[in-house]
Order: structure tokens, then C-alpha cells, then sequence
């Protein structure tokens, strides 16, 4: 269909703004304008203006600004065709249909909405009648009010195969087969779907009946039982009472996924309105589309049994994929074999807010998951869980959420596995002995016993330099293959800079999923993310005056490359491993102090000669290169 903007107008002009608005927020009248408490944010002085001649709201506070249609779909978390449509039926507008198909479609699709809304009021008046007695006592059991029972429609289908077929007899049976009321089988009279069953409205975004939940009323399989896909309802599209959670969540900056229509139920009749379930299925795309529309984190409390956790953990797997900046789940854990109706029922809205309170987010999820999979006692073991937790890293699309789940795993990795050194007794601070024989007193420390020295620290344990840092990064922005090939080496560096740190982390990540990388390649993929205008300072580093950090020009060009790569695959091998010589050296100077043995002794004196061959070996390299 085509929209124009002069049509748009035209429905923009009658529709009354403060009236909208006025339907659910309280506004009072200013001059010419009306003012309100923000509906977008908390407040307790009104900054929200309604401006009906301009047609426009605006809060002084938060920003908020727009329009009729804009309320419809920020307010009432409607999609921008859905808000058209329910203003222009209020304004007595007819959209322009797309084609003869569309609108027969759009035509046909009205016609089982009078199906559906029929079949709810039917359902409503059995409930209030005197054969609905045994359902109502099972909602007072639940603990579900009349009014809670009103908001929601709750309904009763009638122990009979042909009560509502009856009722709703004026719809040709065609359409009470396709709207999913009836089940239509071969060489059978088509008879009721819902029998001896509560019936619960299941309704889209702007309220409408589109399917239906039904309860089994006493013992019989299954349990709950809901429409099936129709040209009104797809289940992994839509989400139970996303009508009235939306708006819910605009005041409390939250929606809380449950698994069921009445655990949704039971948190409404504690307070409790901005949660949604879908129904019957895991949460699909399409419904974590629908939730990160109305807030970035959404909080996942699924039961607290082990197909609820199941749930939890496939529901982070679908989102995986997905993830961007801002953009991720939350996860509340509910006791075992508890679910969000007996929490409310025994502490009440204070006790379910207060795990809400303690959520868990999917990274961690993730990472509790796996480390509780299985035993981590042998290498290969730990090789695994390493394994799985990269390849959650690996799918997720967003290059700077992967990066950062990489390094958040590794992180952690490196934390549980990391080698606990014995506790030592106090060291007192070591004094000489004096010499033998008449030979002079040496006075101080012995100069065996130093750890390096000051002018040496250049890479040591807090970190490498930034002059060794902008050599690295610029010689692998030339030659990205040796990411592929340093994978392990890199990822152990000490790199004491956050910023050159992600940059690096970015890198390996980029080259890891894209072999054969070259250095207009690598740029291309860092182009549109923070760290390019580092890597583009990095790659001119000339401040130490390595083969890898050179242009290749001349005639000798394949020759001065495999240079290049070898310097640059020696370069690494010495960052990685100095940090490492350092760290023992310190504890076999302590270890020394300690025991004045002679084992210690000759330890302390190799790791300095190896140390010492490491820094000329980092020299060699700057030489050679600029020979």
C-alpha cells in the first residue's frame, strides 16, 4: 500500500492528541496546551506537553517527542502499521490497500476477527452461568479475582461437541474451521475444538481476540491446549498479553518473559503487569524481536525445574545470533520445582521483585551452563569446555558483542584455570653474611640476587610497552595471516592498554572467521567499529623500526615479505614468552633469598641468562631490519 504523506496528514488532523493521550495518563489543561507526569520516565512534576493544534507531544525531561502515530507505536508498542490502522478506524479513514489480493486478504482476515470476538463473548457468558460453577471455584483456588478475571476474559467451553458450533451458527462453518474453533476430519461432521475446558483469550497487539488457551477442567490430557495456526494467530509470532505488558513497561523500564499464560495471570493479580509468555513453543526470533522493542534487557524467568532451565538455555542460544550493543537477555532463577504463581503466592510481588532483582545476564548464564556440564579435571576436558564456550562466542554476528563474549570467556577461563602457587612463610629481608679470612666487607644487597633491572622492564609482568604494543598490532594490520598462525601466542599477551587490548582481541576474532585476510581486508571488516581510527594510527607506527612495520616496495618484494613474517612470528614468540621468564625469574630471586642453596642459586642465574638472550634477540630484530 501506498502511504502518502498527504494522507497521513489527513489522519494526523482528526485525531485529537490529548484526547489519545488522555486515555491513559492523567493530563490537565495549561493555557492552550495540556500537561501530564511523563508517561517514558519517572517523574513526580509534570515536563510533558500535549500540543493539540501542533499535533505534537514533548517532555522537557527525557525528550520523548512525537506524534499520534508515534504514541501508538512507543506507548503502546504497536508496529507503525498496526498504529495507522486503529487511528484511521478511529478517524473513519480507509487505508489504501496494496492490491485486490491484499485487501481480499485484509477483508477476509476481519471476517474471522468476528469469529474469534464472538466466540469470546460465548465463552464469557458460560463462564458466568450455572454451568460454569466449577470453573470459577478453580479460579478462586488459584487465587485469581473477578476483576483479574474480567481483564482477562476469561471464558468456558462447555463439555459438548457441538455447543459453540451452535451458538456461533450464523458464520458458515468454513470460516469457524479456518478462525481454528472447529476441527474439520474427513468423512466426519466437523465438531467444537475446546470441550470441558477454561477458556483464555489470546489477543495481539492492539487487543483483538485472535486465538484461544484452553485449561482442562479436571484430569485429561493435554493440559493446556491452544488454537492452531490460523490466518489470525501464528504461535512463534505472537506473545500472551503483549497487549497490556507493553504499555506496562514503559513506566517500569522492564518486561519479565514467563513460561505460561497463567503464570502471566498470577503476576498481574499480585501487581505485577509487564510479563509476557509465548505459547506453547521455545521463544522464537520473531517474539525476541518483539520484546527488544519495548526494552533492550529482558528478564527471562522461566520455571525452576529442569525443562524450565532447558527453556532458558535454548531461548539464549536462539538470541545468540542476534545479540548487538545494548541489546541482550537477563535471566531469573527461580527455586527448583517452583514456578512465578507459588513465588507470588508465598512472599508475594515483594518476593518475586526481589529475584528479579538478582538476575543473572547471558553471559553468565552461558558460562554457569557449561562449566556445570561436566568434570574439568583433564586437559581435554578443559579443552572442551573451552571449545563450546568459543563456539557460543562464534555465533553471535555483532563483531564487537562476539569480540567482547571472546574475551569475557577467556577471561574467566584463565581465572578458573589458573595455577595456584604454594604459600611461603614470611621472607625476612636477606643481610650478607661477612666473607672469610681477612678479604675486604662487602656491604648491600648481592647483586646476583636483583630481579632486572629498571631499563629492562620494557615488557615485564603488568605489561607490554606501548612503543612493543604499536609494533605488534602495525606488523599484524601488514600481515594479517600471522593472526591465524600466532592465534594462541596473541591471546596471551599481556597488553596493559584496554583500547590496543580490544583492538587486538577484534583482530584475531576477524581473522579467525575469515581466512586468507589481507590488510585491506582487515580494515574493511574494522572500518564501521571504534577501534579503526587506533588500527589506522597503529599502522603507520615507525617508532621501532622492525622489517614488519615497513612498506614493501622495490624489486625484492616476495623476498622482504618472508623476512617480514619470520621477524614478525620471532617478535611474538619473545613478547609472549619474556612476560613469563620475568614472572619465574622474580619467584626464583625470592625462592633464593630464602635458601641461599646452591640449586637455587644456579635456577636464578639461568632464567637471568635466558631472559637476558630473549632481550637480545628483541634487539637483533630491530637491527637487522633497519640494515
Amino acid at each position: 500500500m501506498t502511504l502518502t504523506p498527504q494522507w497521513l496528514d489527513e489522519l494526523r488532523s482528526r485525531i485529537t492528541l490529548s484526547t489519545l493521550i488522555g486515555r491513559t495518563v492523567k493530563i490537565t489543561r495549561a493555557g492552550r496546551e495540556y500537561k501530564a507526569c511523563c508517561p517514558f520516565h519517572n517523574e513526580k512534576t509534570p515536563s510533558f506537553t500535549i500540543n493539540d493544534e501542533k499535533g505534537f507531544y514533548h517532555c522537557f525531561g527525557c525528550s520523548a517527542h512525537g506524534d499520534a502515530i508515534r504514541w501508538m507505536t512507543d506507548q503502546r508498542g504497536l508496529s507503525f502499521m498496526d498504529a495507522v490502522k486503529e487511528l484511521a478506524a478511529e478517524a473513519g479513514m480507509e487505508v489504501p490497500a496494496a492490491d485486490p489480493r491484499a485487501a481480499k486478504k485484509a477483508e477476509e482476515q476481519a471476517s474471522l476477527r468476528d469469529v474469534t470476538q464472538a466466540a469470546a463473548e460465548w465463552f464469557t457468558q458460560q463462564l458466568g452461568s450455572s454451568n460454569g460453577a466449577p470453573a470459577r471455584e478453580y479460579l478462586a483456588k488459584r487465587g485469581i479475582s473477578e476483576a483479574t478475571r474480567k481483564a482477562f476474559g476469561f471464558g468456558l467451553a462447555p463439555e459438548s461437541r457441538s455447543a459453540l458450533k451452535e451458538a456461533l451458527k450464523k458464520f458458515p462453518t468454513a470460516m469457524l474451521v479456518e478462525s481454528g474453533m472447529l476441527i474439520a476430519v474427513e468423512n466426519k461432521e466437523p465438531y467444537d475444538r475446546f470441550r470441558g475446558r477454561l477458556m483464555i483469550p489470546i489477543r495481539d497487539a492492539r487487543g483483538r481476540v485472535i486465538a484461544f488457551g484452553g485449561r482442562i477442567l479436571g484430569d485429561g490430557e493435554p493440559k493446556y491446549l491452544n488454537s492452531p495456526d490460523t490466518p489470525l494467530f501464528d504461535k512463534g509470532r505472537v506473545l500472551y498479553n503483549l497487549d497490556k505488558a507493553s504499555p506496562a513497561s514503559r513506566q517500569t523500564n522492564r518486561i519479565i518473559v514467563v513460561e505460561g499464560y497463567m503464570d502471566v495471570i498470577a503476576l498481574a493479580e499480585a501487581g505485577i503487569a509487564d510479563a509476557v509468555a509465548p505459547l506453547g513453543t521455545a521463544l522464537t526470533e520473531a517474539q525476541l524481536g518483539l520484546i527488544w522493542r519495548m526494552v533492550p534487557v529482558p528478564v527471562l524467568c522461566f520455571d525452576g525445574d529442569a525443562a524450565g532451565q532447558k527453556a532458558a538455555m535454548r531461548a539464549a542460544m536462539r538470541a545468540l545470533p542476534l545479540l548487538r550493543p545494548g541489546f541482550s537477555l537477563a535471566f531469573a532463577t527461580l527455586p527448583a520445582g517452583q514456578d512465578p504463581d507459588d513465588i507470588v503466592r508465598a512472599r508475594g510481588a515483594e518476593g518475586f521483585n526481589a529475584i528479579l532483582d538478582e538476575t543473572q545476564p547471558l553471559v553468565e548464564r552461558l558460562w554457569a551452563h557449561e562449566v556445570a556440564a561436566g568434570p574439568l579435571a583433564t586437559p581435554e576436558e578443559r579443552a572442551a569446555l573451552k571449545t563450546r564456550l568459543l563456539a557460543h562466542a562464534d555465533a553471535i554476528e555483532d563483531a564487537d558483542v562476539r569480540h567482547h563474549y571472546r574475551e569475557a570467556f577467556r577471561e574467566r577461563l584463565d581465572s578458573l584455570f589458573a595455577r595456584k602457587q604454594p604459600e611461603r612463610a614470611q621472607r625476612q629481608p636477606w643481610t650478607p653474611n661477612p666473607p672469610r679470612g681477612n678479604g675486604p666487607r662487602r656491604f648491600g644487597p648481592d647483586p646476583r640476587l636483583q630481579p632486572p633491572a629498571d631499563e629492562t622492564r620494557s615488557i615485564g609482568q603488568a605489561g607490554i610497552s606501548a612503543p612493543y604494543v604499536a609494533a605488534l598490532i602495525g606488523g599484524l594490520l601488514r600481515f594479517p595471516e600471522a593472526l591465524r598462525r600466532n592465534e594462541e601466542a596473541l591471546t596471551r599477551l599481556p597488553v596493559s592498554d584496554s583500547s590496543d587490548a580490544e583492538l587486538l582481541g577484534v583482530m584475531l576474532d576477524s581473522a579467525m572467521r575469515q581466512e586468507g585476510l589481507d590488510c585491506e581486508g582487515l580494515l574493511a571488516i574494522l572500518e564501521p567499529m571504534k577501534v579503526y581510527n587506533r588500527a589506522t594510527t597503529l599502522l603507520r607506527a615507525d617508532g621501532m623500526h622492525f622489517s614488519f612495520n615497513r612498506r614493501l616496495e622495490g624489486e625484492e618484494v616476495d623476498a622482504a615479505r618472508e623476512i617480514a613474517l619470520r621477524d614478525l612470528d620471532e617478535y611474538i614468540g619473545v613478547l609472549v614468552t619474556q612476560p613469563e621468564i620475568r614472572t619465574r625469574l622474580a619467584e626464583a630471586t625470592a625462592d633464593f633469598q630464602r635458601t641461599m642453596d646452591d640449586e637455587g642459586l644456579a635456577r636464578q642465574q639461568k632464567l637471568r641468562a635466558m631472559d637476558e638472550e630473549l632481550t637480545r634477540r628483541l634487539a637483533a630484530l630491530s637491527e637487522s631490519s633497519s640494515q
